[in-house]
């Protein structure tokens, strides 16, 4: 008898919220997520709510009328009043600069008391490299084919016995892979790092819609959900306690980085103390662009304030201007490496803050539910999705410092399967950082007419994460390994 009165009470609660939740989306014109209610097993409509649950109906109807109907065809931006970020110039000679030198010191300071976690963005999949699992999973280094996270871990790793502190580690994750990454940390030991200080939370999602601003059916029992974009970090930050988390760890300040670059100098002192000196609340590096029409954002200053205008709205002439010395004008390019302050964050992630990120709009493929049931995958963009992106923080950030960092030592993206950015030309561009790291030890290496090792090598970061700490351990070395093809140091 207790069973059956608890199954009723149970199933009298399910009718209650489901009346409730239809009701509001009936009011606010999207009603018609419940079009094959009937059709669904008990299962299914369990799983529709838990997703309309989470769904802001205000928020979509504000952006449905501020983005999507509002007819922008022209940008806002008026590209003549753009003019060039201004940025700390990489140093060759850091080690004797003064300025530099100074920036190291406190920057060090700041590790060894504890006040600095690392970020990473990993929210995606690996589908355009025909990889199906997280990107961060992905085997990508030359010789033990190592992952993303591994890597990432490792040099915390090194960061953790170099300074005599534990670093917390937070990964961003979504719906889509939260539990594959969850598992892959702890099937792996995470990776010799402390268990309570790998921080995992989910990336946001948001519903996409049609061109009428109706949400999306892309199944009959769930809707077109995507990532609310990498600017979704702040308030994922926040809502999933993980800012809290760092706040009582005396944490102050973030390493943010995204999950498909293996060069990236996660742990820098360099760039934390020109954080920390320049009183900033975020701060970001720069890569000097490759070419003029890289698909890079671009560091720029608009109306006196720090931005970064995307390479798709900024105009070809624009990118391909030269300064008076026949340079690239607009020659910092955002690669998606920043410090931001704990602070910061919990202030413009908070869901009273008063300077959200704003969102934009773009015109993608989503698959949907057809008139007769049948889910379609269109050869053509349907659908509006809804992100945010993390760089439009620098606007209300308090004196923002860009710092100049070198391409060959901080950044190699994966982003296709073939190409300048593939797994093959990253694996290239790890081999190449480590071959100029032992030429710098005094360690000749054959390279191709590409500058590429003739073989595969590889230094683990548990051995050193950058030049200097690798020349200095290799010179120490009583016995030195032979250099051959499958070389790894560890």
């Amino acid at each position: 008898m207790d069973d059956i009165i608890n199954n009723l009470k149970s199933r009298i609660l399910f009718m209650s919220n489901f009346a409730e939740i239809r009701e509001k989306f009936e009011k606010s014109g999207q009603g018609h997520v419940f079009k094959y209610w009937g059709e669904l097993s008990d299962r299914q409509k369990s799983q529709l709510l838990a997703q309309l649950e989470e769904v802001d109906l205000d928020e979509i109807a504000h952006l449905n009328e501020t983005l999507l109907f509002a007819n922008k065809t022209e940008s806002q931006v008026d590209f003549s009043k753009l003019a060039p970020a201004p940025y700390i110039k990489y140093s060759e000679n850091k080690e004797s600069d003064p300025v530099w030198q100074k920036a190291k010191s406190v920057g060090e300071d700041a590790i060894r008391a504890g006040k600095l976690a690392a970020f990473v963005v990993a929210g995606g999949q690996g589908t355009r490299l025909g990889y199906d699992a997280p990107k961060g999973t992905l085997p990508i280094s030359p010789v033990k084919h190592k992952s993303f996270f591994q890597i990432f871990a490792e040099k915390i790793r090194f960061a953790q016995g170099k300074y005599g502190v534990e670093i917390p580690f937070m990964v961003m994750t979504s719906i889509i892979n939260h539990a594959q990454i969850c598992s892959f940390f702890k099937s792996n030991g995470y990776f010799g790092l402390n268990p309570e200080n790998v921080i995992f939370f989910k990336q946001g999602f948001i519903p996409s819609v049609d061109k009428s601003g109706k949400i999306i059916l892309s199944g009959k029992d769930e809707i077109a959900l995507a990532p609310n974009g990498h600017g979704g970090c702040l308030r994922a930050m926040v809502r999933s306690g993980a800012i809290a988390r760092l706040k009582e760890l005396g944490v102050e300040y973030i390493s943010y980085f995204q999950v498909d670059n293996p060069l990236v100098n996660i742990i820098d002192p360099y760039f934390l103390g020109f954080h920390i000196l320049g009183g900033s609340e975020m701060s970001s590096k720069m890569i000097p662009k490759a070419y003029p029409l890289e698909k890079v954002g671009h560091f720029c200053i608009y109306n006196g304030k720090l931005c970064v205008i995307e390479y798709s709205d900024l105009p070809a002439s624009y990118q391909e201007q030269l300064d008076e010395n026949g340079a690239l004008k607009f020659i910092a390019g955002s690669v998606a490496i920043h410090i931001l302050n704990v602070d910061f964050v919990e202030a413009k992630g908070s869901d009273d803050s008063d300077c959200k990120l704003p969102f934009h709009v773009a015109f993608k493929k989503v698959p949907f539910v057809d008139g007769n049931g049948d889910i379609v995958k269109p050869e053509k963009p349907n659908g509006y999705k809804y992100e945010m992106f993390v760089f439009d923080a620098l606007e209300n950030a308090k004196n923002p410092v860009v710092l100049e960092g070198l391409r060959r030592e901080e950044f190699s993206a994966v982003k296709n399967k073939d190409g300048l950015d593939s797994p093959a030309a990253c694996k290239r561009d790890q081999k190449r950082q480590f071959a100029g790291w032992l030429e710098a030890a005094g360690v000749p290496l054959e390279r191709d007419s590409d500058g590429t090792p003739v073989f595969d090598i590889e230094i683990s970061p548990l051995f050193a994460s950058n030049k200097s700490d690798f020349v200095e351990k290799w010179k120490a070395l009583d016995k030195k390994p032979e250099i051959r093809d499958g070389l790894f140091i560890e």
